[in-house]
């Protein structure tokens, strides 16, 4: 409320009566007398002036405020706005935002008014104008107003204060109605802002471009220059005057300025690039410096300014000094007594850790994030260390980590539970070295947390024991002593049923696990267990009669008993009579073809990511692709179908497809991956043969062959094209991202996949359709999977076609889909190294080239490409340590090709000569060719 003073007396005096009214029946009684009172001179006295206009609105404004209904006052009140006074001006526009509704009939009269304001010479009267509009504006407002508001922003006349409320008041209008300022000549009038002498100004219009780039990026790309210089002289100036907050300058500025540049890919502009890698060293260097005050008030703005920074080096991902230093300073937050800063700490560091340049790092702090694990108080800074934990994870760390996941996993929070365990599964299957280990972590996952297991982790491990031969026998003994616990739980007796009706008979031959003693074992649970699992007992009981007959009277006794057959589940009756005639009809021969032992299931993409990401939206993210120009993130795909996706991948098994599932659930039959589906319509047409490409639209296509697996295929100002994809085994998939960046929808979208005919039958090609039409500022995905059948020497090419605002647009791109995506290292001793690249002595088995170095020659970079690439770099093998030497081996469907690598770098004459032998002919060209292209 505006200050009552001696000018409106009346008014301190009613705000007395109130505050000393008794009861709230007293206190209705005199504001009902008030109201009568003001009504009363509103309509007998016409001859008003604007004090008494004022102290009447004023009133019934307090009235309101108290939670009365006032439904007369707003013609005065509109009135007021055409006063030339202040004050009257001031609580006329307090009314009309506090009590108009932009469905009153006097509102066109508000814009009216508002109109007039805009348009005088007083930036009092302006600025009351522009905050009103910033507070109730509407899309009719925008309409009528918006051309308005601009103009008196990027006027040279203008004064400061008036320009911060423009700035501020065009991102509402915008927010409104954001079409209507999206033309290019707004955008360099506003582009201009960021180079204003007043801070404010400036901090005004980076929260305006904020919110435009989101609509139109390629507008305002000439932001990120005139943002970097801003950047740096605030970063490098010790006496901001009025912008210095507890010694720190200008850290709400500085934040807003690195969160705008993360709107961008990193500057193309050598020189802009150097002048913000200055900036950027500038603030990971004061962050060590000696506070200057032990106020918090410092401390928050040091840090605000700190992790922005560090949050735009992670964006970026492409120096790793920077990235390295960033995780140093990030570790000594994780000691910190502020809960905050461990939680920001935590969160940062998860992101590095999927950084090649980071990782190594971030590993160092692995036995801190496993102490915050056990001794944090607070439930979101626990989850926050589990997400780590999950990401820095690797083959070396995976038994120490899962193990430390497990215990948590006992005192867990019952919210995050289930999500626990779905991230332990996926890391025990994706770096499992000995399959017994993986079965030993799953059944540890059902015993402690049973509840919260998904169908899909024990679909997994059923998978997984019927493809390996190695372990079936240690799963079925392992599994029998669970089931002897004093306690088990439902899906245990699940994975039970299914593993000993498949493998019961590799533990018979032990009298203490033999026939009758597992059929006991099973059948004692059955009374105890829902209707789901009795499906899989009854299919189970069946199942051990084809594997120990001697025990078939004892079966049939109980498949017969009336307890199955007049069951009031249809399905237990169904089950219970077929396979008792079963047993009875069908002879020996027979029951064993029917029965016999489930086949391996064909290599498939595993389920539990995609279940992670529905049950978690705080999952641990891989570095988005890139928003290069931030396209909206808004799609019509569904979660799992977003960009923000996992950095880990899991053995590529079908879903199993157990005899016990019941047919009446086609939900479960689909889940456990049954019967393969007809041919869909809706795929993508593969075209055999490529077409010309223009290699030079993709300059940063190498970097996926090595060190990238997502980022930007393509960009311009109408689109932009991101990629993520996950190889497993002989599978790959893509996720390839289509992001409309005009303001103008994209129509008619049509992709095709073009293969060349020699790699026709090497690599089979599968993909969906994608919808048609791509709203302004949206983004869709487009799946496509991918099987290596062999060796291919070609990417595959993917054609492009729309039209935008009328003009028909038709690009051809290469897809990162190489041979070493295929690629998985494998370690040997020394001697085994020699005696293999003895026997590859063929001419057509080796390949040769000495090329010249396009890059630094440092041996650690080197390795991590050859490491990235796919090979395994073997230490101390080659007698000469400058020298790399690694095996590695291409999963084809049906056959594995093994190869040897030997990386002998001149660094005197920078030069490198690179052999490769492997046992398939063709294939050491193609991987010399390849890794050539990135060194």
């Amino acid at each position: 409320m505006p200050r009552t003073g001696d000018s409106m007396r009346g008014l301190a005096v009613f705000i007395a009566d109130i505050r000393n009214c008794k009861s709230r029946e007293q206190e209705k009684k005199r504001i009902n007398k008030e109201l009568a009172n003001i009504r009363s001179k509103f309509k007998g006295d016409k001859q008003l002036d604007g004090y008494q206009k004022k102290k009447y609105v004023c009133k019934l404004l307090f009235i309101f405020l108290l939670g009365n209904d006032v439904d007369f006052g707003h013609m005065e009140a509109v009135d007021l706005l055409a006063s030339n006074k202040y004050t009257e001006k001031q609580i006329g526009y307090l009314f009309i935002s506090v009590m108009m509704h932009h469905s009153n009939d006097l509102y066109k009269l508000v814009i009216q008014a508002i109109k007039n304001d805009l348009s005088s010479k007083d930036p009092v009267h302006i600025c009351l104008a522009l905050t009103c509009i910033a507070n109730i504006g509407t899309p009719e407002m925008a309409e009528e107003i918006g051309d308005e508001v601009p103009k008196i922003l990027t006027s040279p006349d203008t004064l400061h204060g008036v320009k911060k409320c423009a700035a501020l008041c065009l991102l509402r209008l915008f927010e409104l109605k954001s079409d209507k300022f999206t033309h290019t000549e707004l955008s360099s009038r506003l582009i201009a802002l960021l180079s204003d002498q007043h801070l404010g100004v400036v901090t005004s219009a980076c929260s305006l471009i904020q919110a435009l780039v989101t609509f139109t990026p390629g507008d305002y790309k000439g932001c990120v220059s005139l943002a970097v210089s801003r950047l740096s002289r605030i970063v490098s100036s010790t006496d901001l005057k009025d912008y210095m907050y507890y010694f720190i300058a200008a850290p709400w500025l500085s934040v807003k300025l690195l969160r705008l540049l993360q709107s961008y890919s990193q500057p193309e502009d050598g020189a802009v690039y150097e002048r913000l890698k200055e900036s950027l060293e500038t603030i990971l260097n004061r962050a060590t410096d000696p506070p200057k005050s032990k106020k918090i008030q410092h401390t928050n703005a040091k840090n605000a300014v700190l992790f922005e920074a560090i949050s735009l080096i992670i964006h970026y991902d492409s120096d790793a000094a920077l990235m390295v230093r960033s995780c140093n300073l990030l570790g000594g937050f994780l000691n910190s007594k502020e809960t905050n800063l461990r939680y920001l700490a935590l969160e940062s560091l998860t992101k590095l850790a999927v950084s090649d340049f980071s990782r190594k790092a971030v590993m160092k702090h692995q036995e801190t994030v496993v102490q915050a694990l056990k001794n944090e108080r607070d439930l979101s800074v626990r989850q926050r260390a589990v997400d780590l934990l999950y990401a820095m994870c690797d083959r070396e760390q995976a038994e120490e980590i899962v193990g430390e996941l497990l215990a948590y996993l006992e005192k867990a929070d019952y919210s995050i539970r289930e999500e626990l365990v779905l991230k332990i599964a996926i890391l025990a299957e994706k770096f499992a070295q000995d399959y017994k280990w993986y079965v030993d972590v799953v059944l540890n996952l059902i015993r402690i947390a049973g509840d919260y297991i998904a169908d899909e982790v024990w679909y997994r491990v059923t998978q997984i024991v019927i493809n390996r031969d190695d372990i079936q026998a240690y799963a079925a003994k392992t599994v029998f002593e669970a089931l002897q616990a004093p306690t088990c739980h439902e899906n245990m007796v699940k994975v039970g049923a299914y593993i000993l009706g498949e493998f019961g008979n590799l533990i018979a031959g032990d009298e203490r696990s033999g026939p009758i003693v597992q059929f006991k074992l099973l059948h004692s649970m059955f009374h105890l267990c829902s209707n789901q699992t009795k499906y899989i007992l009854l299919s189970t009981y069946i199942k051990l009669i084809n594997l120990f007959p001697e025990i078939k009277g004892d079966i049939e006794e109980v498949l017969g008993n009336d307890n199955q057959l007049r069951n009031s589940d249809a399905e237990i009756q169904q089950r219970a009579m077929e396979y008792t005639k079963l047993s009875q009809i069908a002879s020996s021969d027979l029951l064993a073809t029917v029965l016999e032992e489930m086949p391996q299931f064909t290599e498939r993409e595993s389920s539990l990511l995609a279940k992670l990401k529905r049950k978690s939206n705080t999952m641990v993210k891989e570095r988005e692709v890139p928003e290069g120009d931030n396209t909206s993130t808004q799609e019509s795909g569904t979660p799992e179908d977003s960009p923000v996706l996992n950095n880990h991948t899991t053995l590529p098994l079908a879903q199993p497809a157990p005899v016990t599932a019941p047919a009446a659930e086609p939900s479960l039959l689909d889940m456990f991956g049954g019967a393969p589906p007809a041919q869909d319509p809706t795929k993508v047409q593969v075209v055999t043969g490529l077409i010309e490409c223009n290699e030079a639209s993709q300059p940063n296509f190498n970097a996926f062959i090595c060190s990238r697996n997502n980022g930007i295929l393509f960009e311009n100002d109408i689109i932009q094209i991101g990629v993520k994809s996950e190889f497993t085994g002989v599978l790959g998939k893509l996720q390839v991202f289509y992001g409309n960046k005009s303001p103008l929808p994209l129509q008619g979208f049509t992709t095709t996949l073009y293969i060349s005919a020699a790699d026709e039958p090497c690599l089979r090609l599968e993909g969906q359709r994608v919808a048609q039409l791509i709203a302004a500022g949206a983004q869709i995905p487009q799946t496509i999977k991918a099987t290596a059948v062999s060796a291919f020497a070609e990417c595959p090419l993917i054609q492009i076609s729309f039209s935008a605002a009328g003009s028909a647009q038709n690009m051809v791109l290469r897809l990162p889909l190489l041979v070493n995506k295929f690629f998985r290292g494998t370690s040997m001793a020394a001697a085994d190294f020699f005696v293999r690249w003895k026997n590859l002595s063929l001419p057509a088995q080796e390949c040769q080239k000495v090329f010249k170095a396009s890059k630094p020659m440092d041996n650690d970079l080197v390795k991590g490409k050859v490491n990235g690439f796919g090979f395994q770099v073997l230490d101390g093998v080659d007698p000469k340590p400058d020298n790399l030497v690694g095996a590695g081996i291409v999963m084809c469907e049906g056959s594995q090709i093994g190869c040897l690598l030997r990386l002998e770098p001149s660094k005197a004459a920078l030069m490198y000569r690179m052999t490769v032998r492997s046992s398939r002919e063709g294939v050491p060209e193609l991987l010399v060719n390849l890794l050539a292209q990135d060194l």
